[in-house]
């Protein structure tokens, strides 16, 4: 059966490929977006590709009601968390690329999706390659007691650390929490140059032009060090074939799942 799917942030770097996927898929209907500086506006002729019948609304709410399968967030850490709570309080399926939720508020969402009975798919990176770096990470926090993240992007991002970084950092506390050496509050000179605290460990977001979105995670133990890295290229390739593949997925799910390795690992 046809999935009916409406994407918030169509007219967005990323949001754009995904709509431009669906529409391509034989499986899902991209039936709405949504976009406040395009609204009421063909999204085809946004795109200045021609018109494709698909509206674009001001609000997530609107675009709701002309009846949705899944909702995919592609915005801003601003607006993303009303979007889901919007969303699930329909009844409608969520997958969740945009970044900037914390994870209070992702313990508050799952709680509302197992009571709506849908299911939100959410992850910092919906690449593979991505995924699979987050993998490796968990299984290395269980046997390396410390760790430091290093999260870099472009210098007009918006925010830090990026969604990968944040969900990278507090899903390794959730194996072992990181050990330090020396209390962050112990540092002489300027403690904010040792990194923001990410559910205790160390996060570094470096914003510079040239960088696209990297993630690196360094574990170390006396004398020996393990690096485990992702280098996303320059387009929005990357993250569309994790986002149609939860897609099609988030209807067989009641609850969150947090992370694209989740996904594909169980």
């Amino acid at each position: 059966m046809t999935m009916r799917v409406a994407v918030a942030g169509a007219t967005g770097w990323t949001g754009r490929a995904v709509a431009e996927a669906v529409l391509a898929a034989d499986d899902l209907d991209l039936v709405a977006a949504t976009s406040r500086t395009a609204a009421g506006q063909d999204l085809g002729d946004v795109w200045s590709v021609g018109s494709n019948g698909v509206p674009v609304h001001a609000t997530v709410e609107e675009s709701l009601r002309v009846g949705v399968d899944v909702l995919v967030d592609y915005t801003s850490h601003e607006v993303v968390g009303n979007h889901v709570r919007a969303a699930v309080g329909a009844g409608v399926g969520v997958v969740v690329g945009s970044s900037g939720l914390t994870a209070e508020a992702f313990t508050e969402i799952d709680e509302a999706a197992r009571a709506a009975g849908v299911g939100v798919i959410a992850a910092g990176n919906f690449s593979i390659t991505a995924a699979m770096m987050q993998a490796a990470a968990l299984l290395a926090a269980a046997h390396l007691p410390q760790r430091e993240v290093i999260d870099y992007a472009s210098a007009t991002k918006a925010d830090a650390p990026s969604g990968t970084a944040r969900e990278l950092a507090e899903r390794l506390d959730a194996v072992r929490p990181t050990e330090l050496a020396r209390p962050i509050a112990e540092t002489g000179g300027m403690a904010e140059a040792r990194g923001a605290s990410v559910s205790g460990t160390q996060v570094h977001s470096l914003r510079l032009p040239s960088f696209s979105v990297s993630t690196e995670v360094v574990f170390a133990l006396p004398d020996e060090r393990l690096t485990i890295r992702h280098d996303a290229g320059s387009s929005a390739a990357p993250y569309v074939a994790g986002t149609l593949l939860a897609v099609r997925r988030v209807g067989d799910v009641v609850g969150l799942i947090r992370g694209l390795d989740t996904l594909l690992l169980g």
